[in-house]
């Protein structure tokens, strides 16, 4: 009887005290104030820039199929007008010279500009990251 009694009133203890530790942990980790202000801000943000990058890589991958098509047609119709049939070798000459000089040429762009996005990307965050500090600095300063 003694056994039972224990447990019915630690069972009771425990039915009691859990919804106020479950309460008190769920209002523990919300940001308030200036970090939520920033939360918000940074989450906005990152938002906007997967946004951006997702549909910059739509467009890029829809034009580079254009190309490739394009590319691949004008190379077909050469072929077939000029009876001129590309070499299967490492260096090949001819047509597939000419397609592979214009291609290293075109990627060697195409780094340039995306070297150029980084380093703009780069500097912007930096930028962003140095103002979001000095914002801080400058409002926390006004507190007591």
């Amino acid at each position: 009887m003694k056994v039972q009694l224990r447990h019915l009133v630690a069972a009771a203890a425990l039915a009691f005290t859990a919804p106020l530790v479950a309460h008190a942990q769920d209002t523990a980790h919300k940001p308030g104030g200036l970090n939520k202000v920033a939360h918000d801000v940074s989450n906005t943000a990152k938002k906007a820039g997967r946004d951006t990058k997702a549909e910059v890589k739509r467009d890029a991958g829809k034009t580079h199929q254009t190309l490739k098509h394009a590319g691949n047609e004008t190379k077909t119709e050469l072929k077939k007008t000029t009876g001129i049939k590309g070499s299967q070798s490492k260096h090949p000459g001819g047509l597939n010279k000419a397609a592979r000089e214009v291609s290293g040429s075109v990627k060697h762009v195409g780094r340039e500009a995306k070297g150029e996005k980084n380093k703009a990307k780069s500097n912007a965050h930096g930028a962003l990251t140095e103002t979001g500090k000095s914002i801080k600095d400058t409002t926390l300063k006004g507190k007591p």
